[in-house]
């Protein structure tokens, strides 16, 4: 029985047919709030957010990006760096079996990077989100106004 089972799986790989036991990535991927920011017509980048929920057993990682509005996408974070907030290229962007990771101002997010044409408010931008696995999951995000990040203050001056 065991070879039976062993075959016929074989047989669904060679037909290009998904084996029954193994799910696409990205099919355990639902993502909510997708949002690119608003900015000035002459921006040649801008970012955008999202919520990412798994809902698998398993560890999933996004390893790329790409939409047809930019010429690059990349898979970013904020880092502060002598007290200076830095954006920084990741590799990857670990979503948690069963739980979830939000892409957001001031820490992860992805990049679009060499705008083709200026965003405006309410267009639908579509980004194409990569999984380690190889599997993909496309997605309409609206662009908007976004409240702009605050600025990091000093909480340690000396009194006076």
């Amino acid at each position: 029985m065991k070879r039976f089972l062993a075959a016929l799986a074989g047989l669904a790989l060679l037909a290009g047919l998904p084996a029954a036991a193994s799910a696409a990535d990205a099919d355990s991927i639902t993502v909510t709030a997708p949002t690119v920011r608003l900015m000035p017509p002459s921006a040649m980048a801008t970012a955008a957010f999202m919520v990412l929920h798994n809902g698998s057993d398993k560890d999933i990682k996004l390893i790329k990006a790409a939409s047809p509005v930019a010429k690059v996408a990349e898979l970013h974070t904020h880092i502060n760096e002598g007290g200076v907030m830095k954006m920084r290229p990741v590799p990857a962007i670990d979503i948690k079996a069963k739980g979830e990771t939000q892409l957001k101002p001031g820490g992860l997010h992805v990049m679009l990077i060499n705008l083709n044409h200026p965003l405006k408010e309410g267009e639908k931008v579509a980004i194409t989100l990569g999984f380690e696995d190889g599997s993909s999951k496309e997605i309409e995000a609206p662009v908007a106004k976004m409240m702009p990040m605050p600025m990091p203050m000093n909480h340690m001056a000396p009194a006076k």
